[in-house]
């Protein structure tokens, strides 16, 4: 059975001390009031090894918003697949639309990314997803596919069911805008499809398929309600504990 995943992606937000308090009023919140889904908390690397001890990783699992491209080696500035576990996170977000329109992450280089991951133990949440110009061309099935292709159908049916993926409509992110449910749904079960076609029926009915596009407390209990979304990958709604465990209670009957 897939699993139903609400995970934060805290971006470029909070400082060391602001996250661990952050983690810390989350961690006691959902200890009193036990979520019905899996929490996941990705934030900048500075603050993983000093948020994984904090939480209980019963209720809250840790991740990364990134990792590089190579092993080891001269690459200043850069954290790979190990350092990041080594901090006891087991999730990586990787192909978030900011890292590939600000940085210019190709399909190649996401392949490699996602192939440390998992030699390294973590769960890559893959993002895949399109700009307003694609959604308004009708475009967004060929985007969302040409992206699964280019990073993800080079792996076996064993290593793609250890992936997460999260649906982001890129012109939905921080714009107020959201999908609707149904539109959500569409492209949901779209992706799904593709799945099954690349890696069998089974694997693509175990894969979460997580909802990333101004997801709020307000309109998570709508989105999640669809058939084919697993949950969300939440950004700004993530950074306050009240609207982020809004978004986890809409597992709740």
């Amino acid at each position: 059975m897939r699993k139903n995943i609400v995970a934060g992606n805290w971006k470029m937000n909070k400082t060391l001390q602001e996250g661990i308090a952050l983690a810390t009023e989350l961690n006691e919140a959902l200890t009193s009031d036990k979520p019905n889904c899996e929490v996941i908390i990705c934030t900048p690397f500075i603050h993983l090894a000093s948020v994984t001890p904090i939480v209980d990783k019963g209720i809250i699992a840790v991740g990364a918003e990134n990792c590089a491209d190579k092993a080891s080696g001269a690459y200043t500035g850069e954290v790979s697949a190990s350092m990041v576990a080594s901090t006891g996170a087991q999730y990586v977000i990787l192909g978030h639309s900011e890292r590939r329109a600000y940085y210019g992450e190709t399909p190649e280089i996401l392949k490699e990314k996602v192939l440390l991951a998992l030699a390294n133990g973590l769960t890559p949440i893959f993002c895949i997803g399109e700009v307003l110009e694609e959604r308004e061309a009708g475009k967004q099935n060929e985007v969302v596919y040409n992206q699964l292709e280019g990073s993800l159908f080079g792996l076996s049916a064993e290593d793609f069911s250890k992936i997460v993926l999260a649906y982001e409509p890129v012109w939905a992110i921080g714009t107020g805008k959201t999908a609707t449910a149904e539109q959500a749904q569409e492209i949901h079960a779209y992706i799904r499809s593709v799945i099954a076609k690349q890696f069998g029926k089974e694997v693509a009915d175990n894969t979460s398929i997580l909802y990333g596009g101004s997801c709020k407390p307000s309109n998570a209990k709508e989105l999640f309600a669809n058939p084919d979304v697993d949950g969300g990958l939440i950004g700004g709604a993530a950074l306050s504990v009240a609207d982020f465990k809004g978004i986890i209670d809409a597992f709740k009957a």
